[in-house]
């Protein structure tokens, strides 16, 4: 199971683990352009974004248009928490 223990603006660490881990991961190497499902494809990225959001973390979701077969909108998820990454296990 991957981990990723990050240190908070506050100075306080945390360890996400599994799929939480790499959803912060993916947000993390996305910097200010964020990631989306269409980006990033990953069954419940969501729920993933929710949890880190319950942890602690700032992360926006900015609505863009889609077109083809099913046309709509998706959310962009962008961390706004500035953190510093400790420690990293795949």
């Amino acid at each position: 199971m991957s981990s990723i223990t990050i240190r908070m603006p506050s100075g306080a660490c945390q360890t996400f683990n599994g799929r939480e881990a790499w959803a912060l991961r993916q947000l993390i190497n996305a910097g200010p352009a964020g990631i989306t499902t269409l980006t990033n494809p990953a069954p419940r990225l969501g729920h993933y974004i929710f949890k880190l959001r319950r942890a602690g973390l700032t992360i926006t979701t900015e609505y863009e248009p889609h077109r083809g077969s099913f046309p709509g909108t998706h959310g962009r998820y962008r961390l706004e928490t500035p953190v510093i990454v400790v420690a990293e296990a795949a």
